[in-house]
């Protein structure tokens, strides 16, 4: 056996060279500048071997191919030029494998992605094992980046041109019977025999590439200069109409898989290194990296220093409504633990077994579950209408209305039915967690654990601790959070924690403009522009009018006047509008309103006296609301609710939707500069009055120049 640091190549009697990557102290393969060397050494011993009749190439790891490149090393990127001649480095390294006189095939058993997919795209065949942690894809375009070492060109060569602008626009990943399906991989077999199968497709010589399998409209498209450009127009309209031209890659990626199919594959390699270097440099590459790395370090914090979490090995939840039955569900599908829920009524858990059972359908029909994989996860969850089975839970997690004394009670209750460690996590999303906790006699097991809606699509919970709540508490809700697949982060105790304090004076600033006569569909319009996914009165009918007006109280109790949400919208409740649930809100719902389209309630007007003309530039509406999130999440940090920047940016972009490509709130404001959010804010607070009076630790920074994150 030959070994070359991270690679090594073993020659079996058959003559078929196996090389086998296995990065030293990683726990999944990343590709590496450094290996640009190795492999070329590698490749020359290989060229002096006459017997070799093939090689395979596989992962030494148990359960990963590549995961992709080593993003970190962009970041010593000065200029573009850098970046473009590491793109063109890994071109390099894959067209060495690729010109190979004899076959090369990847035997791939785990993540194969980005930088990974890239060198399987260079062997001459590919096997994928059967198991689902095998996925394939290209995710450069989440870190606002292309895939730089060919993988723009060899795709769409094998998937075609549909298939391959889907995958790198979206950066979706493919189990590998899909892959299969696609004509990404030759074959799919249980991992206990890939190799065997690797070794028999790499004895049976190179294998002459067909061009990928279309029905008559596919070939139209695909293989006439005229269809060709009715699919490029058409993803550049989409793409456009979804990411609202602020992210600049996939317009990049459009012309770089353009430029290979009309001028080929060598000037298309040459698009591509360009474009990856100038979408390295790019602000928005930098703030998406950015998060990338603040999430990977955040997997290795406890939450709670060095203490080490208790394994949970029972869950149980109060509540069967929609929070109630999301989190059952990422429990037992996600965490794989066994839950249990209690309602006071049978049709409550009913409600919450079906929301688990129409989601893992959905998951079956698409074939991302087996039949049987479906009914294991499904016995999973279990009800009660009384505390039956809550005894050996070790957290149970409260989901009923946001009612201090009800919570209390359930308290009460579960020290009553439960161990003496049992954790009680109530998702209250504003109550103070001390006053919850206040008659607990066992206030060190009290913790939030406020997740947001719809829990099984939306990645952040807060983790909130009280003065007294144990270390050992926090650490076990925090890994337990991350079992069902979330992003948790810790904050301090306090009305409406982070996230929904920073999103209620967004809200309150978009009903401001509304009812100083702005029309609805523009307010959304113009902070769907700005980067957020859905508009923030859109947002207000999909929670609920009424959650909205029951929050409200309690902030402005707690935190002060500018919280105190619009009197006009008591006008809405009482008229019965609580948005999307009860189809009457501020937008048609049911049979009024257009397919694909929604269209304003315009009797919503009356309701608040109001009649609706257009005044005010979109930016200027964007602005306002921009603002007073900005300006409330400094707040927050200086009274040491968030711990960070760095865990209010990934609370505000994870939980609300901030935009990504701005890098959350304390990075855009030091993009902005902290002096000239507080000039914004001091112009708006000379118009509208002191809610829009800078916090102090924003005035003292924009005095001293100072920012969040040092560059």
């Amino acid at each position: 056996m030959t070994t070359i640091n991270s690679f090594s190549l073993q020659v079996r009697d058959d003559q078929i060279g196996v090389i086998t990557m296995d990065v030293a102290g990683e726990s999944m393969n990343v590709l590496k500048a450094a290996f640009a060397d190795e492999i070329t050494n590698l490749l020359a011993e290989i060229k002096t071997n006459t017997k070799l009749k093939g090689l395979v190439f596989i992962s030494g790891k148990p359960d990963s191919f590549i995961a992709g490149a080593d993003i970190s090393m962009l970041d010593g990127c000065k200029t573009a030029i850098e970046a473009e001649t590491i793109g063109r480095m890994g071109q390099q390294m894959f067209d060495q494998l690729e010109q190979l006189n004899i076959p090369l095939v990847a035997a791939i058993h785990g993540p194969c992605l980005g930088g990974g997919l890239e060198l399987a795209m260079a062997c001459h065949s590919r096997v994928a094992s059967s198991d689902n942690k095998t996925v394939l894809g290209l995710p450069e375009v989440q870190l606002g980046l292309l895939p730089g070492s060919g993988g723009t060109q060899r795709l769409p060569r094998l998937v075609g041109l549909q298939k391959a602008l889907d995958m790198i626009l979206t950066g979706k990943q493919l189990r590998a019977t899909q892959a299969k399906k696609a004509g990404l991989v030759d074959d799919v077999v249980p991992v206990s025999i890939l190799l065997d199968v690797a070794v028999k497709l790499a004895l049976k010589g190179k294998v002459t590439r067909e061009l990928p399998k279309l029905n008559l409209l596919g070939k139209l498209l695909e293989r006439t200069s005229i269809g060709r450009n009715i699919i490029f127009s058409q993803a550049r309209k989409q793409t456009l109409n979804k990411t609202q031209g602020n992210y600049p890659a996939p317009l990049k990626i459009l012309e770089v898989v353009k430029a290979g199919v009309d001028n080929g594959i060598k000037a298309g390699l040459a698009a591509e290194a360009k474009a990856f270097g100038e979408l390295c440099l790019s602000k928005e590459s930098k703030a998406l990296r950015s998060l990338f790395f603040a999430t990977t370090q955040m997997k290795k914090e406890s939450g709670a220093g060095d203490t080490k979490p208790n394994r949970v090995v029972k869950a149980a939840v109060l509540g069967g409504g929609l929070m109630g039955g999301g989190i059952a569900n990422v429990t037992a599908t996600k965490a794989g633990v066994p839950v249990r829920i209690k309602d006071i009524s049978e049709q409550g858990i009913s409600n919450a077994l079906k929301y688990s059972y129409s989601l893992l359908q959905k998951k079956f029909k698409r074939r991302f579950i087996s039949n049987s994989e479906m009914q294991k996860q499904m016995l999973l969850i279990t009800g009660t209408t009384d505390y039956s089975g809550f005894h050996d839970a070790d957290i149970v997690i409260e989901a009923v209305f946001e009612d201090l004394a009800l919570k209390q009670n359930m308290v009460a209750d579960i020290e009553q039915h439960c161990g003496e460690n049992t954790i009680f996590a109530s998702n209250t999303s504003s109550l103070p967690i001390a006053q919850i906790a206040a008659k607990a006699e066992r206030p060190e097991n009290v913790i939030g654990l406020h997740y947001f809606s719809p829990v099984d699509k939306m990645p952040l919970v807060e983790v909130i601790a009280h003065k007294t709540t144990s270390a050992q508490t926090i650490a076990t809700t925090v890994a337990f959070a991350r079992k069902q697949g979330k992003t948790p982060i810790v904050v301090k105790d306090g009305a409406g924690f982070y996230v929904n304090r920073i999103l209620a004076l967004y809200m309150n600033e978009a009903a401001n403009i509304l009812l100083e006569g702005e029309p609805i569909e523009k307010i959304d319009q113009a902070l769907v522009k700005f980067g957020f996914p859905v508009g923030p009165i859109t947002l207000l009918d999909e929670v609920g009018i009424d959650v909205g007006a029951k929050i409200s109280p309690i902030l402005s109790t707690e935190l002060g006047e500018r919280f105190v949400a619009p009197a006009a919208f008591d006008k809405l409740l009482a008229s019965g509008r609580k948005g999307k649930k009860t189809e009457k809100g501020f937008y048609l719902y049911g049979k009024s309103s257009k397919k694909g389209k929604k269209l304003v309630d315009e009797s919503v007007y009356a309701v608040l006296g109001v009649t609706p003309s257009a005044k005010l530039s979109r930016d200027e509406i964007a602005n306002r609301c921009m603002v007073q999130m900005l300006n409330e999440a400094v707040r927050t940090l200086d009274e040491g609710i968030i711990a960070s920047p760095r865990d209010g940016d990934i609370g505000a972009i994870f939980g609300i939707g901030f935009p990504p490509f701005l890098g959350g709130p304390f990075r855009y404001i030091d993009q902005l500069g902290a002096a000239n959010l507080v000039a914004q804010l001091r112009n708006f607070e000379s118009r509208f009055g002191n809610r829009f009076t800078p916090a102090p630790r924003l005035v003292a920074m924009a005095e001293q120049q100072q920012r969040f994150y040092s560059e």
